[in-house]
């Protein structure tokens, strides 16, 4: 009786080792599914990250910008894009403004229109372009580059601040109307990245900004471009409507009263 009761145990575990190679096996295979990527804001920092991700997994990227050798050349405040044809699969909103400065008091509604048009409108409408034929095919990732700014605010940029928080209410309502048709949506709120631009800030303004970091340090942006690249995978499909901090502990309480150690 003992002897039979070790061996179906020994069968149970052989199984059951089996079955973790063959989820193994069918990870690999899935994570290596090539589809059809648009990434806007393509020539910026973080958009050469994403585009870089992308490729190395696999996918046909095509690039959208304002200017630059990219495939598409358009400015999503004034048109949708044209696909010309491109059945896109993933659409990784990325094109955005961060440098409208002003206090509330003093901003003009031109510098908020352009914040609200280009972060939010733009998005918007790069993202109902690729929609029908995700809805067709019946697979998609929408992938939404927001900030923690719409979480935590920004003094100086409440426009930029509030067109970043429009877009979490978008990826909401995108992500419910995606469920059960093989679409999910979400939103990736980075803090401070370590772009061009950011690290041709003024040293005393960047060392401050970094001094307020848990981590005391800017993301490097292929961090930020892996978490994108993960949510446009297969192995995703169970995460929607999300919105996904990457921000180095940004707004946590990392005073103490006492000692660490």
């Amino acid at each position: 009786m003992v002897a039979r009761r070790r061996r179906a145990d020994r069968d149970d575990e052989a199984q059951a080792q089996a079955d973790r190679r063959e989820v193994r096996v069918r990870y690999r295979r899935a994570v290596r599914v090539s589809r059809t990527a648009l990434v806007t804001g393509a020539a910026g920092g973080l958009g050469r990250a994403i585009v870089a991700r992308l490729t190395e997994d696999g996918h046909r990227v095509v690039t959208l910008d304002l200017a630059g050798d990219c495939d598409i050349v358009a400015d999503l405040r004034d048109e949708v894009p044209d696909l010309d044809g491109i059945d896109v699969d993933i659409c990784i909103s990325n094109a955005a403004v961060v440098d409208t400065i002003a206090p509330a008091h003093a901003m003009s509604g031109e510098q908020w229109s352009r914040d609200i048009d280009v972060n939010l409108t733009g998005a918007f409408r790069a993202v109902q372009a690729c929609l029908p034929g995700m809805l067709d095919r019946g697979w998609g990732r929408i992938v939404v580059v927001a900030s923690a700014a719409a979480q935590l605010g920004l003094a100086g940029q409440v426009a930029y601040s509030a067109s970043k928080a429009g877009l979490l209410g978008m990826v909401k309502t995108l992500a419910v109307e995606g469920v059960g048709r093989g679409i999910t949506a979400n939103a990736v709120l980075p803090g401070l990245i370590a772009t061009p631009k950011v690290l041709g800030m003024p040293d005393a303004v960047l060392e401050r900004v970094i001094d307020e970091l848990p981590m005391r340090r800017a993301a490097e942006p292929a961090e930020v471009a892996s978490l994108v690249g993960y949510l446009a995978t297969e192995q995703a499909a169970y995460i929607t409507g999300q919105d996904v901090r990457i921000d180095g502990g940004l707004g946590l309480q990392h005073a103490t009263l006492g000692s660490t150690r």
